[in-house]
């Protein structure tokens, strides 16, 4: 049996007026700005007059590791919430924008797939509404301030080997890891030694996604501590009088952008940040304005829930105030194969042992999610290749782990694919079971914040950090930053940091290599193991199939 591609079903979206979508959540047509036919942006008015309404119930989609076999994140959470509309409940979805850097090397897209996709697909996995060109151009602009500054005199006596801040760039590019600027003579500068990260690896994007409102952001821009003096005392963004201009190039991309799933339901697209390298949810205004609209929020956290579920957790749930009532974990028959020791091309024929072999990964994240107090489900993402008794061994499995697995068909046939989860979703959202907390308290010192993630998360027997590293973390505590939570940088396929290391490990050590502050953002990164915060592109990357066909289609999107 034949499948048509995600690009040709999205093609063949049947879309409404992104008014009509609006209207189903009291979003009146003087309060969207639209970008066309089918989407717009949130005024930041409307935003503001939903303040002391009922927030709904929120609804965390997360995932084992990542595999080559597939999990299919982002079209469950659709797939939840087209779901959730079905069965009568009044239900949105809340997910990440595309980052063309994956778009354009690995993934291929980021809209779901199958009959549970958001549409516009083409343009929400290209340039969408231009959020995060406005988020490369402010960060840029306060590397060009950085360097002005210094070049007209450096009256705040930067000392130009301690300048942090680097460049952004959405795009995958090795290249550009480490560079030196300022070559060519005396007119262009003074020459150092710099480089590129990824523009989702922002800490401009990270505080688009925390931030509250507009003053918020100016803030929280104001705090980021770009360079430090000859005497180690940091100089900030509102020193170099750049967080005013930046404010302005992001007041549009603060708004969340609306648009609409192949069945109609509203989504709210907004914001970016990646979850092996940043904190992986996207924004907190989309998140607390669609939990005022609507009685269910579908929400989810990139990567495994090592990753993107802890962050959620810890950072997002922490700053913003909220709480989950409901915890997805998606898992696949074939990931579970893989984990088992099966090859990608060995995945088509049944094998039950090699399933049960590999639910170990699945179970080290449903004992990690229930740790954060949240009662957790399994949404088993099924594939044609699937059989009767692979989906058994998985469901046996969760229930000896106290929970449960539901078999979901949402890819193939929407909303009626996945009626069961819905319906189970709701009532454990509705039954106030979760007691949420996070995984550690605010005045934990920043290293045990780190050893607490490595140990009870991860498995790690111990943290691997030198002198200079710890002596840096004290140092920030002294400064009274000891209060702010800890976002891990590390590989997503695996719980250690070897990214051919499936399963459960333990018995591992996780290496600090590195430690950044984001005191804008509000929380510590710290890089682990051989983890890149600009990508590379891979030795066949998507872009190669990505083309206009004769007709001026896109091709090459999943």
């Amino acid at each position: 049996m034949s499948y048509k591609s995600d690009i040709e079903i999205a093609r063949e979206a049947k879309k409404k007026p992104i008014q009509e979508i609006g209207e189903k959540l009291g979003i009146g047509y003087d309060d969207l700005l639209p970008f066309g036919h089918d989407k717009a942006k949130i005024s930041a008015e409307f935003i503001k007059a939903q303040k002391g309404k009922k927030d709904g119930k929120l609804i965390l989609v997360t995932a084992i590791n990542p595999t080559p076999a597939g999990e299919g994140k982002t079209t469950t959470t659709v797939g939840l919430g087209d779901g959730l509309n079905a069965i009568g409940k009044k239900a949105a979805i809340c997910i990440r924008e595309a980052s063309l850097g994956p778009c354009f090397g690995m993934k291929g897209g980021a809209a779901g797939g199958g009959y549970a996709q958001v549409v516009p697909m083409e343009e929400m996995n290209l340039h969408f509404t231009g959020d995060f060109h406005a988020i490369t151009s402010a960060h840029n602009l306060l590397a060009a301030m950085i360097e002005n500054h210094i070049y007209w005199g450096n009256e705040l006596g930067i000392d130009t080997r301690r300048v942090v801040w680097r460049r952004v760039l959405d795009m995958n590019d090795r290249a550009l890891r480490d560079v030196v600027t300022s070559l060519g003579g005396v007119s262009n500068g003074f020459p150092r030694q710099t480089g590129f990260d990824i523009t989702v690896a922002s800490e401009v994007m990270a505080i688009l996604c925390l931030a509250t409102d507009l003053d918020d952001l100016k803030r929280r821009l104001g705090n980021i501590i770009v360079a430090y003096r000859r005497d180690r005392s940091p100089v900030y963004c509102r020193d170099i009088k750049a967080d005013g201009a930046m404010t302005v190039l992001l007041q549009q991309a603060m708004q969340p952008n609306l648009v609409q799933t192949l069945e109609n339901n509203p989504a709210f697209v907004h914001g970016g940040p990646f979850a092996n390298i940043a904190h992986g949810c996207n924004s907190v205004v989309a998140t607390t304005t669609a939990l005022k609209l609507a009685d269910y929020v579908v929400t989810e956290a990139g990567f495994g829930a090592d990753l993107g579920a802890e962050k959620f957790m810890n950072i997002k749930c922490r700053k913003a105030g909220l709480a989950p009532d409901a915890v997805v974990i998606v898992a696949t028959v074939r990931a579970m194969k893989m984990n088992g020791g099966v090859a990608k091309a060995d995945l088509g024929p049944e094998n039950v042992n090699a399933v049960k072999a590999g639910c170990a990964n699945l179970g080290r994240h449903i004992e990690n999610v229930k740790s954060f107090g949240v009662p957790a489900v399994v949404a088993i993402n099924h594939f044609v290749t699937d059989t009767d008794a692979e989906v058994a061994a998985v469901k046996a499995f969760v229930e000896e782990m106290g929970s449960e697995a539901i078999l979901c068909k949402h890819w193939e046939h929407g909303s009626k694919g996945v009626t069961e989860l819905a319906q189970r979703v709701a009532e454990i959202a509705d039954s106030g079971m979760a007691q949420f907390s996070t995984l550690y308290p605010d005045d934990m010192g920043l290293f045990q914040k780190i050893e607490t993630v490595a140990k009870r998360i991860y498995r790690a027997d111990e943290v691997l950090a030198d002198k200079k590293i710890r002596d840096q973390l004290k140092a920030w505590e002294e400064a009274g930053y000891g209060s702010l939570p800890v976002c891990m940088a590390k590989t997503q396929y695996s719980f250690s940091t070897d990214p051919n290391l499936r399963g459960a490990p333990t018995g591992h050590s996780l290496p600090v290599r590195e430690v950044r502050l984001s005191a804008g953002a509000g929380f510590i990164v710290a890089i682990c193991g051989e983890i890149m915060t600009m990508p590379g592109l891979p030795r066949t990357p998507a872009a190669e199939a990505i083309m206009l066909n004769d007709q001026g289609d896109i091709e090459g999107l999943f």
